[in-house]
């Protein structure tokens, strides 16, 4: 609008043009600068509506459904965190073997560590920037690698299962797994590409900045699918912005959203201003959510409404959970879940106040940055 942003964005795919950034209230302050307020906005999803019954929203959180997470695939992240472990291993497998061909360049390769050869989603999940249910419930297809080491990881992923698509210039892997939560057993293609690799053969691509947590963020800001903007929301809910002391790679990471804002870039532009929509959606539920828990978590002690089989139901959503059950009984595990569910009223509330915070920051950029075309963005409280 006014050249500014663009009133309609991309939410799954590039031209889509799905996701409409209207504001719904424009005026003129006494200063003549004209605010643009918009509402907020929950991500869009066809298979679950969250209840305005405070009792039912407990009840979804408690069976592990209080909120699902746009994604990008059918396959279960820490399936593929998985497999990127055991790549990533045999390259340092490489590096303690002097015998190995690969030898001096699987050590030249983990020089920066072992997180630099790899980006995108698993990035995010491997370095545990998320909540524990973004971590669950999250779905990919891919790995993307980031290495000049090329020959170095052909030979790891062809170690690993991986096989070599000429068409689409990808390797990929048949993946099994069981759903913890339905038994049923899933079979899908893992994809993987070493989007440096991709980078050099096809030249300066839109995106690919590189491995690091700041470059990251800046694609997903750029490309701005809601599976983009999902993720460095639940980057930011768990990570205040605001306390980023001396921690270097979060200072930096910071720096995405200022370089972002410069470039003016319109869709750039509409993106922000939709991660600010979402995010204050996603804390004000969030807070819904640590309201409901703190005034029905002792039900979990009621057998009459949680009788035993109905907690070995509520253990499906987490492997994890289900171990527990098995190793310690019923009561340890509803005794655990209770403990849980202590530890989710504080947590949520602190997601809904680092997301707001986070949400004023970003305002406050952007409104900083189009201060001489007198504009003003807001979000609805």
């Amino acid at each position: 609008m006014n050249h500014i942003w663009d009133v309609r964005a991309d939410a799954k795919q590039k031209g889509d043009d799905e996701r409409k950034i209207s504001p719904e209230k424009i005026y003129e302050d006494e200063r003549g600068k004209t605010h643009y307020v918009f509402k907020k906005a929950m991500f869009n999803n066809p298979w679950y509506e969250i209840p305005q019954d405070d009792y039912q929203l407990f009840r979804n959180f408690l069976k592990g459904g209080s909120r699902s997470y746009p994604s990008d695939g059918n396959i279960p992240c820490d399936i593929v965190a998985d497999e990127v472990e055991k790549i990533i291993n045999k390259v340092v497998k490489y590096s303690e073997n002097p015998n190995s061909i690969y030898h001096k360049e699987a050590k030249n390769a983990l020089q920066e560590g072992k997180e630099s050869l790899f980006r995108g989603t698993v990035k995010i999940y491997l370095g545990k920037y998320t909540s524990r249910d973004w971590r669950r419930k999250r779905f990919t297809d891919d790995i993307d690698f980031w290495t000049f080491h090329i020959n170095l990881l052909d030979a790891a992923l062809r170690e690993c299962g991986f096989k070599w698509n000429k068409k689409s210039k990808e390797w990929e892997k048949g993946i099994m797994w069981k759903n913890p939560k339905t038994g049923e057993t899933r079979n899908e293609v893992l994809y993987a590409a070493n989007n440096l690799s991709q980078l050099l053969d096809f030249g300066a691509g839109s995106y690919l900045e590189g491995a690091s947590l700041k470059e990251v963020f800046l694609k997903k800001l750029k490309r701005g699918h809601d599976v983009d903007l999902s993720d460095i929301i639940n980057v930011v809910m768990v990570n205040s912005f605001d306390d980023v002391k001396d921690v270097e790679e979060w200072r930096e990471t910071r720096k995405s959203f200022e370089e972002a804002a410069n470039t003016r870039n319109t869709r750039t532009i509409s993106n922000m201003i939709s991660l600010c929509r979402y995010s204050m959606a996603i804390a004000e539920h969030s807070r819904n959510v640590s309201k409901a828990i703190e005034k029905y978590h002792e039900e979990i002690y009621d057998e009459t409404k949680y009788p035993d089989e109905e907690i070995k139901s509520i253990c499906n959503i987490s492997v994890h959970w289900q171990n527990f059950l098995k190793m310690n009984g019923i009561d340890a595990t509803r005794e655990m879940i209770h403990n849980f569910l202590v530890e989710q009223i504080e947590e949520k509330r602190n997601y809904a106040k680092n997301l707001e915070t986070f949400t004023h920051t970003i305002l406050e950029l952007l409104n900083s940055k189009f201060k001489h075309q007198n504009v003003v963005f807001e979000i609805e409280q």
